[in-house]
């Protein structure tokens, strides 16, 4: 960002004494920030080697292991994408993870790929709730829904078997282009407007 960008501030110290000049300086100088967005996001990901103990991957591995899956079996580049980001909540929000993800994503997604990386956590629970003396079926209140067989499919295809340290796992830098092409999206645009079907 050249100097002159950053060495130019806004005249409030309060929002409501602001002026319209303010605003249009904040969203000039804000407009190279959002843009920057999808190397951000991909350097966040490397806070997901520090995670849950006692697995045999950490979330990292585990995210790249379900994008591979993701890309391999067919699914479109915003699917592989969200497969990638859909457990980067792990560290800040370790008990509400999946709405974390799904809210990071959802200017860059259509609604049903945000619906299903907002749920997966519950439709994920099919696999392992009933140890706990919980309902692994709690995930049939959205019987349907047109998110209920994708995120059954997502889980199941992408995300439960994600747990293998032989699995032969692409690196981050094969995805980095679908990443920037998903993530770099005008955020809010079309695309947030699709169908849900």
């Amino acid at each position: 960002m050249p100097d002159d960008l950053t060495q130019r501030t806004v005249s409030y110290i309060s929002m409501e004494t602001a002026t319209k000049e303010d605003y249009m300086l904040l969203k000039e100088l804000h407009a190279p920030f959002i843009a920057g967005f999808p190397d951000r996001a991909l350097k966040y990901l490397d806070v997901l080697h520090q995670g849950f103990p006692g697995e045999l991957v950490d979330r990292y591995e585990h995210s790249l292991q379900s994008a591979t899956r993701a890309h391999r079996d067919g699914a479109d580049e915003e699917l592989v994408v969200a497969a990638l980001f859909h457990d980067i909540g792990d560290q800040l929000a370790p008990e509400n993870h999946a709405e974390f993800a799904a809210c990071v994503l959802k200017p860059y997604v259509t609604p049903l790929t945000h619906w299903i990386i907002e749920k997966h956590g519950l439709f994920q629970g099919y696999y392992y709730f009933h140890h706990y003396g919980t309902d692994r079926n709690a995930r049939d209140e959205f019987k349907g829904h047109p998110g209920y067989r994708p995120c059954i499919d997502f889980c199941h295809k992408y995300d439960q078997t994600s747990f293998d340290p032989d699995y032969d796992t692409m690196p981050l830098e094969a995805f980095e282009p679908m990443v920037h092409r998903i993530l770099g999206r005008t955020p809010w645009g079309d695309h947030t407007n699709a169908a849900m079907a």
